[in-house]
């Protein structure tokens, strides 16, 4: 019988360390100490830690797919109710972890975007499906009358993600879900026909 794979235990070990540390911080020796592999096993699975973190954003990302079914796509609710939803679901998330966490995209996309072109266009495929399944319930919600129709679903739903990825990080600055209450009170006053409860 073979040996056992250490790609996974590899994966796993440096989704923890990658989210929590951040990608220059969570070193190859880390990763391979935490998954108990020899530090030589990462380079048999992975050409460099750029592919690695490539990985390693797929999974967090099949992750984030799971929550936007949640929220976003749960057809038997109005679809405003939706977004709500899955800015409520996010913010659970948050909490639990101490707001000290934040997005593994959006922290990569602040961290290394600058400086790796390959992790760049990963994060930039990852933010366009995100932003279509943002469009698409916003799409819905001004079928429904729920949100405001001047501005086209697109540009809301990049505006929704881009400016909630901005209040996950001022979360983590304080340490407190005050910008994320400030970011969907805002959602509510400008975009929303009601007021959600």
């Amino acid at each position: 019988m073979g040996r056992k794979s250490l790609r996974e235990d590899l994966l796993n070990a440096g989704f923890d360390l990658v989210w929590t540390r951040g990608y220059t911080a969570a070193s190859v020796r880390d990763i391979a100490a935490l998954a108990r592999a020899p530090q030589g096993s990462f380079t048999n699975h992975f050409r460099s830690k750029e592919e690695f973190v490539g990985n390693v954003l797929d999974r967090y990302f099949d992750y984030v797919r799971g929550l936007v079914l949640a929220g976003l796509q749960d057809s038997t609710t109005p679809p405003a109710e939706r977004l709500n939803r899955y800015f409520e679901i996010i913010t659970e998330k948050l909490a639990a972890a101490g707001y000290a966490r934040g997005c593994l995209a959006g922290n990569l996309a602040a961290e290394v975007s600058p400086q790796s072109e390959r992790i760049r266009e990963h994060l930039a495929r990852i933010f366009a499906e995100w932003t279509h399944a943002f469009a698409n319930c916003v799409r819905d919600a001004q079928a429904a009358g729920e949100i405001r129709n001047d501005l086209a679903p697109e540009q809301i739903a990049e505006f929704l993600l881009n400016s909630w990825q901005g209040a996950m990080l001022r979360m983590k600055v304080d340490r407190s879900r005050k910008p994320l209450d400030t970011f969907r009170a805002a959602v509510a006053a400008t975009l929303l026909r009601k007021e959600l409860g």
